[in-house]
């Protein structure tokens, strides 16, 4: 036992040579330590270091601290205690788990019902030794997978991208030196320093501040940085209230720190994200389940078809063998082969048109699952709006006030007095003047490229300033004294002096208005100074509290020659206003049956004031905050959420909770957000969409849909595109089935009756040309109906076939029958079949194509409506096929190759009057459709 203890020392005083061996450079040798202090710390660093929880770490004090993390906060963490916690902890990072292989991934794409069913039938026809069929399917399955396989490969890249947020380098205190280290290399219980501009590499408690600024807005959604402190909180609430807590990611927006590391890698609060991100699977699309839908249909028909050819052979007492071989080939040739790539390549083109609006759309069947989608939830900050504070109003101490248009920091927008709209510039309302002088010089923002350096706030003081044309206003003063922000004091001022000058010193001051009143003694009144009266400050007090409840954060501004003795200039009104176009995009969702909500980490006031701005459910606001939905049970929060449409002071984990309540309630729901606290609701929802401006690596990664350019009002572009796809999928659907259907009906018929066939083997394959070829794939290309967006959307238990499809399919499919036997019959004379037979019948099958591919461009729409000249693909491909026809009738090689004979110029007449019957008759059902039955739009704040 003894001689086990001594070479586990042994091990331990080898350990620690190693890490001496390895000290920075410059620290010198390292001196020898007395056995004994070696083994105590030995048994010192045997103690386990725990991480400890942000809302456990924010109540201790900083020798409890020390303590719990075992760390001198002087000198920091030894080498040794580093090596020995990362052994424990790891480094701080996120290890991805080792994903599929990519030949596993490819071959998961062949578990589609329709793609397997494909390959029975090419199956079939090498065994029926029908070779130039089984090899077409093949090679139609393999560009199918192929490509659905490279756009999936592409996109399951949003765990990797959480690596991004770690930043690389940082400023860590070891040994009681200060180093510049790799974050990855961080343990608990080090001890870093933060300034401005530093991304935060670790969760840390803080244990000394200057000033301190962070900017949480990509994890908690608030715009405004949030003031940070080293006191001890004596009760832990969200992590939205740890004011001495900073998390992994954040950036510093102004001043400086040091804390104390209490969370790395996955135990930050990031890597909570990290792990739901893990655990949660995207969802199969509404698309996706219809194609699977279809195949299972497609499959009991064609056992349909082999069940009855197999009766009615045995009923005529025909070998069951061979009429089994017939009823196989039959099925075969029913399965649409051309669907696969019709609808890939119809999404494809989707992705590319969304591409030219500048939407990115890295998964496929993404594009039509918008054409579902009835409610959007959407992030505020960053998305409904700019992430970019602007002064909305002004409000002087002798009672002017103004307007301001614009948003951001490029000094775009006009201040506007009201009620006159006049536009100010300069000094042209001194009042205004003075006010908007006052929040430019007590300033440290700096905008350059139109980015604000500095606190966002002072950034939109100083775009007002812009627009005022004074913001070079403050180089005419010489500054002498700041006396920074702080919350306890909540204000801040700068004692200045005019350049060139002997005049006595200005202060200006700004802050929260019930601190700056209290150094007022006077008032500004059109230049002039007047004593300042407590029903003035009564007004005053209203005007503010009034600014507040709209959602405004106001500041107040005043200058004089002392502190005590200021004059009272007014306040500014300072929002993150919503993005341009966002008012109009959410009503024309709203009108198109669509609910847009907004989930925001953001204080009830400017949630509803955004929500009003915007017209979030035409007005009828109903707001629920993240603890209220934590009190409900998952059944109760289903039926609630639907009514609800603002979702403030909520966490990545209430987001996902709203979005998986919504989708148990029957939603197709659409995220749309921009931070690392949008990324797992992202995920989980049903479309994921990013900012591509403004959104982090993560949100970015995480989502199937990035707006490049920040536009929310580019969704309706893409709702728009994801209805007309599945509408254009339906078109081919119709015509490939109606065809297909009536050319089996002609063969089995014939086959069963023992009739001629009317068509040869050659004919048969150029329908099959036509039926699979550019007729029916143009089709796929259709561009979308203008009177889509207005559609409501489409329910999501709706399949390809639904019945209306079904009957127009059989519908058409009948009238292409009675009217190729009526032309068989008439021309088939008593001696037997004739090449004149077989031409007539061909060519009017041929023609009865042609026109049902006419009148299947639209479901709904007559064809006057929708224009003959829209779709010049489809066009081009239905001439090819005429010319192709007229060639097969007329030339003499060709005469020989499928036994026909040229046609009179009356036969032709005739055969195109009688083809046009398919589309004259589908028009008059789609004119009773209109007349009978009009669509009902689904209005209202619900799903």
């Amino acid at each position: 036992m003894g001689e086990g203890n001594f070479t586990k020392l042994l091990q331990k005083r080898s350990l620690l040579r190693f890490v001496q061996k390895y000290q920075p450079l410059g620290s010198g040798e390292p001196e020898e330590e007395p056995h004994e202090e070696c083994e105590l710390k030995i048994i010192e660093q045997e103690k386990e270091v725990e991480v400890l929880p942000p809302k456990d770490a924010c109540k201790c004090h900083k020798e409890d601290l020390a303590r719990a993390l075992h760390v001198d906060l002087q000198t920091g963490l030894s080498e040794f205690s580093v090596l020995q916690r990362r052994s424990k902890h790891g480094w701080n990072e996120f290890s991805v788990e080792n994903t599929e292989p990519i030949w596993k991934k490819y071959l998961d794409q062949f578990k589609n019902p329709l793609i397997l069913l494909l390959l029975a039938s090419a199956l079939v026809s090498v065994i029926t030794k029908e070779y130039e069929d089984a090899a077409s399917i093949t090679m139609a399955v393999l560009i199918v997978v192929t490509v659905a396989f490279i756009q999936e490969y592409r996109s399951e890249k949003s765990l990797e991208e959480l690596h991004k947020l770690v930043p690389p380098e940082c400023n860590c205190l070891r040994e009681g030196k200060l180093q510049h280290l790799l974050a990855r290399e961080l343990v608990p219980g080090d001890i870093i320093y933060l300034s401005v501009g530093d991304r935060v590499p670790a969760d840390l408690r803080l244990i000394e501040v200057t000033d301190l600024l962070v900017d949480e807005s990509s994890f908690t959604g608030e715009a405004e940085p949030c003031n940070k402190t080293d006191g001890v909180l004596l009760e832990a609430g969200d992590i939205t209230t740890l004011s001495n807590v900073v998390f992994m990611g954040t950036l510093v927006r102004y001043g400086k720190g040091k804390g104390v590391v209490i969370g790395t890698g996955e135990n930050s609060q990031f890597g909570e994200v990290f792990k739901m991100m893990q655990a949660e699977e995207t969802p199969k699309t509404p698309l996706q389940k219809s194609m699977d839908r279809l195949g299972k249909q497609l499959t009991l028909f064609s056992f349909g078809i082999i069940g009855l050819i197999m009766l009615i052979g045995w009923l005529q007492g025909k070998r069951l063998l061979s009429m089994f071989t017939i009823g196989v080939s039959l099925a075969v040739a029913a399965i649409p082969e051309g669907l696969p790539i019709v609808v890939t390549v119809t999404l494809v083109l989707g992705v590319l048109r969304m591409a030219k609006k500048k939407v990115i759309v890295k998964k496929l069947p993404i594009v039509e699952t918008l054409g579902c989608c009835n409610v959007i939830c959407s992030d505020k900050t960053g998305t409904l709006t700019a992430n970019e504070m602007t002064v909305t109003r002004l409000v002087t101490s002798d009672g002017c006030q103004a307007e301001v248009s614009g948003v951001g920091y490029n000094g775009e927008g006009n201040v506007y007095l009201l009620p006159s709209k006049e536009i100010l510039k300069e000094f042209s309302n001194i009042s205004i003047g003075k006010l908007v002088e006052a929040g430019c010089v007590v300033n440290n923002a700096i905008i350059r490229k139109n980015s604000v350096i500095g606190q966002p706030t002072e950034g939109a003081l100083i775009a007002l300033a812009m627009k005022m044309e004074l913001a070079d206003i403050k180089d005419i003063y010489v500054r002498k004294k700041e006396i920074p922000f702080s919350s306890e004091q909540k204000w801040m001022a700068v004692k200045c002096t005019l350049k060139n000058q002997d005049q006595e010193d200005i202060y200006f001051m700004k802050g929260a208005f019930e601190e700056v009143i209290q150094h007022c003694t006077l008032y500004n009144s059109g230049g002039i100074s007047l004593s300042l009266t407590p029903q003035q400050k009564a007004l005053y007090q209203q005007e503010e509290k009034r600014m507040g409840s709209s959602g405004l954060r106001v500041l107040a501004l005043a200058s004089g020659p002392e502190l005590g003795k200021l004059t009272f200039l007014g306040l500014v009104g300072i929002i993150d206003p919503p993005r341009a176009g966002v008012r109009e995009a959410v009503q024309v969702l709203f009108e198109s049956g669509v609910s847009v909500k907004m989930i925001t980490g953001d204080a009830l006031e400017t949630a509803v004031a955004i929500g009003q701005n915007i017209g979030l459910c035409n007005g009828k606001l109903k707001a629920m905050s993240g603890e209220e939905l934590d009190q409900l049970a998952e059944a109760e929060l289903s039926s609630t959420v639907q009514d609800v449409s603002i979702f403030f002071r909520t966490s990545p984990k209430h987001k996902l909770k709203i979005i998986k309540a919504l989708q148990r309630a029957g939603a197709v729901v659409s995220m749309t957000g921009d931070g690392v606290n949008d990324a797992v609701a992202l995920k989980s929802a049903d479309i994921g969409i990013a900012m591509g401006q403004a959104g982090t690596d993560v949100s970015k990664e995480a989502a199937n849909m990035i707006l490049v350019d920040d536009d929310f009002s580019k969704v309706m572009n893409a709702i728009e595109e994801g209805k007309g796809i599945f509408y254009n999928i339906k078109n081919f659907v119709r015509f490939q089935l109606s065809t297909s259907i009536s050319a089996l009906s002609l063969i089995t018929l014939s086959t069963v009756l023992n009739l001629p066939n009317p068509l040869n083997a050659m004919q048969i394959l150029w329908i099959n040309i036509i039926m699979d070829g550019p007729p029916a794939q143009s089709l796929g290309v259709e561009p979308v109906d203008r009177d889509t967006i207005k559609q409501p959307p489409r329910c999501i238990t709706d399949t390809i076939l639904s019945k209306s499809l079904i009957l127009k399919i059989f519908m058409s499919a009948l009238i292409i029958i009675s009217g190729t036997l009526f032309v068989f019959w008439k021309e088939n004379p008593k001696g037997g079949i004739t090449p004149r037979t077989t031409t007539m019948t061909f060519t009017c099958f041929v023609f009865f194509d042609l026109f049902n591919a006419l009148t299947c461009r639209s479901q709904t729409k007559l064809i006057f409506e929708i224009g003959f000249f829209r779709n010049r693909m489809f066009l081009y491909s239905v001439l090819g096929s005429f010319l192709g026809q007229l060639a097969v009738i007329y030339i003499p090689p060709l005469q020989k190759i499928f036994q026909t004979e040229n046609l009179g110029v009356l036969d032709l007449l005739f055969l195109t009057g009688l083809a046009s019957s398919v589309f004259v008759v589908s028009e008059l059902v789609k004119l009773c459709e209109k007349r009978c039955c009009h669509p009902k739009h689904t209005k209202g704040c619900h799903n």
